[in-house]
């Protein structure tokens, strides 16, 4: 069976004990099943809590570790599921009071083509704006500070206090249409091949390093080196790396 315990004692009445974080052998859309199941039980009762946090951690994905899925499977996995949550919230009597904010947590582990600090946010929400593209220079406490202000929570700290909230994304004219998910494209059950399949000498060298990454909690492995293996799984096994991606202390090593 699949069970989450809390980290700190007192949280344990309010984790669901059937969605649990890391590891990512648990597909995204089990964790997406277990939220659906359970909101179908509130609904039942008629309330929801007013503060809900979920990890989908499966685009992080296990590199091109042999008989695990390949990083397009996993990716393809974890907005199948983003998708199946939103799809079954915007159908749920909820809808109307509810907002999702979705964020990257470590947007600087797999670089953005013009900058390494930036990463993609979505607010969903019937007063948030359809297919709206919001280019103001927000950060992790702008998201923090917006939701602040959704629960009338003041601020916790001087940071979130000074953040910009992401008023922009928002209108006061509601639209209740609900989402539907798009199906996957990839499949799910793409594995990445067996050590005694692989033939190209580039790809075993990094199917061997992705079998010696941490991979059994978050952020553990290293971050360059699973940058390099999923460039090379999206590229090509023998296409160059690019310089602006490798770190400042890895060409500190090179150096020395």
């Amino acid at each position: 069976d699949i069970k989450a315990t809390a980290a700190i004692k007192t949280l344990e009445p309010y984790l669901c004990p059937t969605a649990i974080g890391f590891p990512s052998i648990v597909p995204d859309v089990h964790r997406a099943d277990q939220f659906i199941r359970e909101l179908k039980d509130f609904e039942a009762k008629g309330e929801l809590p007013n503060f809900m946090i979920m990890l989908l951690p499966n685009d992080h994905t296990s590199g091109t570790r042999p008989d695990t899925p390949t990083p397009a499977a996993c990716v393809a996995d974890n907005d199948l599921a983003l998708g199946q949550i939103v799809e079954a919230v915007s159908h749920s009597k909820f809808w109307k009071d509810t907002c999702i904010f979705v964020v990257q947590d470590d947007p600087q582990a797999g670089f953005d083509h013009i900058d390494g600090h930036r990463t993609v946010a979505f607010a969903i929400s019937p007063y948030t704006k359809r297919k709206s593209l919001d280019s103001t220079n927000y950060n992790q406490t702008s998201m923090v500070r917006t939701m602040e202000l959704v629960l009338g929570l003041p601020p916790m700290n001087q940071l979130d206090a000074s953040a910009t909230p992401m008023t922009s994304c928002f209108t006061d004219i509601p639209d209740l249409t609900p989402y539907k998910s798009v199906p996957n494209i990839i499949p799910l059950d793409q594995l990445n091949p067996k050590l005694s399949d692989i033939r190209n000498p580039a790809q075993r060298h990094w199917a061997e390093v992705s079998l010696k990454l941490p991979l059994d909690d978050v952020d553990e492995a290293d971050e360059n080196t699973l940058n390099r293996i999923l460039w090379h799984a999206a590229r090509g096994r023998n296409d160059t790396y690019p310089a602006w991606a490798v770190l400042e202390e890895e060409m500190e090593e090179d150096d020395d």
